[in-house]
């Protein structure tokens, strides 16, 4: 028998997407409160719709409810038993149910990610030069930094032609913004074998090191690539905040 659709009050339903935009899950969830926002909640989002009488949280209300808050009891639960005990439960919001709480229990119990520094143009070097070993076309890549020098992510921004690739730095910030990143360190390659940088590759570095200024971002490094050499702007003094200036005033880690 199926549990009765639970209602919060006597006041006529209505649905979430007519709630204010502060009281509704997935816009609480966007706004970063995650912490502070109940199981409830959060179920509700997995729920993703309620029906004609009653909510998503509502539906997720009375799961929560039938299984005493339970989190890990309900995850041992099959799909068929999901829809056959709650109104408004089908297979396709059953399945998303019990994958979300699957994904949570391998999430604790994942090993730990080895974390790369890089603190130095050579580190760079080292992690960045198989990406461009077998291209025959310049790609240009940004690597996102913590404020530790850890690596965040390796993001390919653009890949052209033998001899020039566009850059457009709007993307490489909103990458940056997005990650959290404190630095980044730049990076392209030269196909000709050349590591000389181009005029291009130094108005390029300048006017992205102008852009990072504004928004307190380090450009820590420039790195031109040809094969097994490499050219640094750190290293040669041309960039806004060479990586070993910065690192002078943080801890090894």
């Amino acid at each position: 028998m199926k549990t009765p659709e639970l209602t919060v009050s006597k006041q006529p339903y209505l649905p979430i997407r007519q709630w204010d935009a502060q009281d509704r899950p997935r816009e609480k969830f966007m706004a970063g409160n995650i912490p502070a926002m109940l199981n409830e909640e959060l179920l509700a989002i997995l729920i993703g719709s309620g029906t004609g009488q009653c909510s998503a949280l509502d539906i997720a209300r009375g799961i929560l409810h039938h299984f005493n808050g339970n989190l890990q009891e309900i995850s041992y639960r099959s799909p068929k038993e999901l829809i056959r005990r709650f109104n408004g439960i089908g297979e396709a919001k059953a399945v998303s149910i019990l994958a979300g709480l699957e994904l949570g229990k391998r999430s604790c119990n994942a090993e730990p990610a080895s974390e790369t520094f890089i603190r130095s143009s050579a580190d760079a070097f080292r992690f960045i030069c198989k990406e461009f070993s077998a291209s025959p076309y310049e790609r240009f890549f940004v690597l996102l930094l913590s404020q530790s020098c850890r690596l965040i992510r390796k993001v390919l921004i653009s890949e052209g032609g033998t001899a020039a690739t566009l850059v457009d730095a709007k993307k490489i910030f909103k990458f940056a913004i997005d990650e959290h990143a404190s630095g980044i360190i730049l990076s392209h390659n030269h196909p000709s074998g050349n590591t000389k940088p181009s005029p291009e590759d130094i108005g390029i570095t300048e006017r992205i090191c102008k852009g990072a200024r504004l928004l307190d971002l380090y450009v820590f490094d420039h790195i031109i690539v040809s094969g097994h050499r490499y050219f640094s702007f750190s290293d040669e003094n041309l960039v806004l905040e060479p990586l070993s200036k910065r690192l002078s005033s943080l801890p090894i880690k």
